[in-house]
């Protein structure tokens, strides 16, 4: 009997092992997590399930019943700590081995830390594993409590939002002008600025962490040489792809493992997918890696396919959502073709409810609908069709975007 093995804690592992077997796949399944937990997906830990909005069940994807009921061995709390592909096994924390006839690595990414004295004070946090946002939210529930974020991502800004939802003050802390910059450009992280000012929250832009201070727990963060109080502190700079395993196997990797578009990597019967692979995108010509929710609900059950056999192709328009106080968008598109594209606003910017465009070479490579709903497939047809559009018409709303795609 053939044992496709799953090495990862979130969507892309529990996707692959559900598409496993409703492909009719009727092998052994293993799904090894180094977390407690059974498989989860991550948007609501910073959103949601943070502001208590959502329970666990919003959170982790199936019980651990589920797994048993559908034959596959779940693994929590248990490490892999080597793999080797021409033996097609892999070594497990307690010195186990297992055998696989295929692998997934869907090992995701790490916040990416910051080489600061008092990084390792009592309150001061990152926000990636469910066990993050427990605690952080146990710090913030109550209100009244300092919160200082250093980077002004995506994650940063909603935990901003919740936390002075919560009643906390709150500071931002960021060494770019603008936040949301490389996301979005200078012209839209201006806007998303302008809320989180117009909801009390402090940016201070352009600024340098200098160090965290405190005596056994943080009580301020040193900037240019001024201590602004915290009484706790995340620190939301990015994230870096888990690659160690599959580089101490000698597979291939570039900025997260690299693979071709159905998602297989340099050794045989080995697979990536989510966070972790920088796949090629057989749409646009270059390779792309994405953290984002959308990638690894596609791109689970892509491998599963491909790890049976079958013609599956990872080729889906990269998606993002958040919601920050009454705030809620979309964010479809290529972030490679967007970078410098022409941006076109469709809609009241200042009222935030709009459609933003960003175009190149007169094609629509990515758009984001705030506070405007149902469109989100039709803008996703616009960037799929590759149409050539007139930015005039793009920016008038009595001009129907399905009709721009046809």
């Amino acid at each position: 009997m053939t044992h496709h093995l799953i090495v990862g804690g979130g969507l892309a592992a529990a996707s692959a092992a559900e598409t496993l077997r409703t492909e009719g796949y009727d092998g052994e399944i293993t799904v090894v997590t180094d977390e407690a937990h059974p498989p989860y997906q991550r948007p609501p830990l910073s959103k949601g399930y943070l502001a208590g909005r959502e329970g666990l069940d919003a959170v982790i994807l199936h019980p651990a019943e589920w797994y048993v009921e559908n034959g596959i061995a779940l693994r929590t709390s248990t490490s892999v700590t080597a793999i080797d592909p021409s033996a097609h096994r892999v070594e497990l924390g307690a010195g186990e081995s297992v055998a696989y006839d295929s692998l997934l690595l869907a090992t995701g990414s790490r916040p990416r830390q910051l080489p600061l004295p008092g990084a390792d004070l009592q309150g001061v946090y990152t926000l990636r594993r469910l066990d993050d946002s427990d605690a952080l939210a146990a710090e913030l529930r109550d209100g009244g409590r300092r919160l200082v974020l250093v980077g002004s991502g995506w994650i940063g800004l909603e935990v901003a939002a919740t936390a002075r939802e919560f009643g906390n003050e709150v500071t931002v802390l960021e060494r770019d002008p603008v936040p949301l910059a490389p996301a979005l450009g200078a012209r839209l992280g201006a806007e998303f600025a302008r809320m989180h000012e117009e909801h009390g929250v402090e940016l201070r832009m352009s600024v340098g962490v200098e160090g965290l201070v405190g005596t056994g727990r943080v009580s301020g963060v040193v900037v240019d040489g001024e201590t602004v109080p915290a009484d706790l502190v995340l620190v939301g700079v990015g994230a870096v792809p888990n690659t160690g395993l599959a580089e101490s196997a000698g597979l291939e990797v570039d900025r997260g493992i690299l693979t071709d578009a159905s998602l297989r990597t340099s050794a045989p019967d080995v697979f990536a997918a989510g966070d972790v692979a920088n796949a090629w995108h057989p749409v646009i010509g270059q390779r792309l890696r994405s953290e984002h929710w959308a990638n690894a609900l596609n791109a689970g059950p892509v491998a599963a396919r491909a790890m049976l056999g079958q013609d599956a192709v990872h080729d889906g328009i990269p998606y993002f959502y958040t919601d920050q106080y009454d705030l809620g968008m979309e964010l479809s598109g290529y972030a490679p073709l967007m970078a410098d594209a022409e941006l076109v606003i469709r809609g009241d910017l200042a009222g935030r409810e709009y459609i933003a465009f960003w175009v190149r070479d007169e094609r629509v490579v990515g758009g984001m609908n705030v506070n405007v709903w149902d469109v989100n497939e039709q803008i996703q047809q616009l960037i799929r069709s590759r149409a050539r559009v007139d930015a005039a018409a793009l920016a008038d709303a009595s001009v129907a975007l399905d009709s721009l795609s046809a």
